[in-house]
């Protein structure tokens, strides 16, 4: 058929890390900033004893697009398969 698209191919990356982060870091939470140049992206674990930091990414304004993008895409999918996600008020997130 003339109008049919070709399969995707995925492309396969190597990505080489250490043991620590590959095991990953959880986050319950999240802070972002921007300027005219970037955005920044703080990771957080709000815990009984505090808010920790666990990660900060700063990205460019278009790898940012392409980040939610991405995200969107994925959440998308992920509600096709699995169902609405149920979006909790952050009044409700406190520890008891």
């Amino acid at each position: 058929m003339p109008n049919e698209k070709p399969p995707e191919r995925t492309q396969q990356i190597q990505v080489n890390t250490g043991d620590e982060m590959s095991r990953g870091r959880y986050s319950n939470n999240m802070l972002v900033s921007h300027s005219p140049e970037e955005f920044i992206m703080e990771w957080l674990l709000n815990s009984p004893s505090g808010t920790h930091l666990v990660s900060r990414i700063i990205v460019s304004p278009g790898h940012m697009k392409r980040i939610i993008d991405a995200f969107s895409d994925n959440l998308r999918r992920y509600e096709s398969k699995f169902g609405a996600v149920r979006v909790i008020d952050n009044k409700d997130q406190a520890f008891h």
